[in-house]
């Protein structure tokens, strides 16, 4: 089923719009999901997803390609939609120095300059060309959205287009913009927050409020993400409004995610009850596991950071020095609050039992 621009998705046409049957979304997780983990969920029912934001055109269009190979099921691709970093060579040097003795401690050398080593999808046309040769059956956007041509020409080609969001007034804007469908991501959830602007105030609010103040506002089907790891937990959001639910904490330990041993370990260990939102380690707000990283950001003021993604430079490397040490105290390992309740199996198993603890909880 296309859908022609300019017309609308219903709550209950969702599933049938995008051609899958269950109502479970994989987050796209870029860094952590691949084609593997993607193909598992879709070709279960549900609706897998690659995260592009961290990719350049080439790597994307690999990934892609191997995950067409393993599933001619629709899926999800996912691009980041920051503005491009405003860059202060001031705070970019205070950075680096302030971590320097970390980087000693580890043996390793601080770098002498920071890059922007993400594009952002709105300053990027190779990716768009890429999305429209490709043409999946669903893209969403992350951190905001792009200009409103490029959002037309995605639905005239007949993608599905969603976009995060975490409060109303975004989801108007995104609404009014062409996207068909809105992710409620909940304050609970793991990785980057999706709001639009991070030097605004965030409300913080959570998936459930989130997901009934969007339906109750919106006449767009609405996809809740944060916090949900079993049937249960989809029951429940879905009984609240929402269309699906999007996981994504609850596959970082399949067997097909990126993810490595330390942060499945992490996951399940201590840090995955002490989760922390922070804004130190790429320089936009995201949850991570409690680390070494989140404990020095906690008495860091966040005019002090660099913008994103260029504090991310940083952080891979003196990450990548650590592990070099057989430490991970410095990973940014990406989870919602969650974390313990996660499961090691593979995606296709874990899709399985999520199915059949749905079917329990609405009886």
């Amino acid at each position: 089923m296309r859908v022609h621009p300019m017309t609308g998705i219903k709550r209950q046409e969702l599933l049938t719009a995008i051609g899958i049957r269950l109502p479970i979304f994989q987050a796209p997780m870029a860094g952590v999901s691949s084609p593997a983990l993607a193909a598992a969920v879709s070709e279960a029912g549900g609706l897998g997803a690659l995260g592009l934001g961290a990719s350049n055109v080439e790597a994307a269009a690999h990934m892609i390609s191997e995950l067409k190979e393993r599933t001619n099921c629709p899926f999800n691709l996912n691009v980041f939609c920051h503005q491009p970093s405003t860059r202060s060579l001031e705070v970019e040097e205070k950075w680096i120095e302030r971590f320097q003795e970390h980087f000693m401690m580890e043996g390793g050398t601080s770098p002498s300059m920071l890059r922007e080593i993400y594009r952002s999808f709105v300053a990027n046309e190779e990716m768009m060309r890429l999305l429209l040769a490709v043409r999946p059956r669903v893209v969403s956007f992350h951190f905001g959205l792009p200009a409103v041509d490029v959002i037309q020409a995605l639905r005239a080609a007949g993608i599905i287009l969603l976009c995060s969001v975490t409060d109303l007034a975004e989801a108007q804007t995104a609404v009014a913009a062409g996207v068909h469908a809105l992710i409620a991501q909940g304050y609970e959830a793991g990785g980057h927050r999706g709001i639009f602007d991070p030097s605004h105030p965030d409300d913080q609010l959570t998936t459930a409020a989130l997901t009934q103040i969007l339906t109750r506002s919106l006449d767009v089907p609405v996809i809740a993400a944060g916090g949900i790891m079993n049937g249960e937990g989809i029951a429940a959001i879905m009984k609240l409004g929402a269309a699906a639910a999007q996981l994504g904490t609850a596959f970082i330990a399949c067997d097909e995610s990126l993810a490595d041993d330390a942060y499945r370990a992490a996951l399940v260990g201590n840090a995955g009850y002490h989760t922390v939102m922070t804004s130190v380690i790429s320089g936009r707000p995201a949850r991570c596991l409690a680390n070494r990283y989140t404990e020095v950001g906690r008495t860091i003021h966040i005019d002090e950071v660099p913008a994103y993604p260029v504090a991310y430079d940083l952080a891979k490397a003196l990450n990548a020095a650590a592990k070099r040490n057989n430490r991970t105290d410095y990973g940014a390992q990406w989870a919602g609050q969650g974390a313990p309740l996660a499961r090691r199996m593979p995606a296709g198993e874990l899709m399985r039992t999520l199915v059949n603890e749905l079917e329990l909880a609405t009886g």
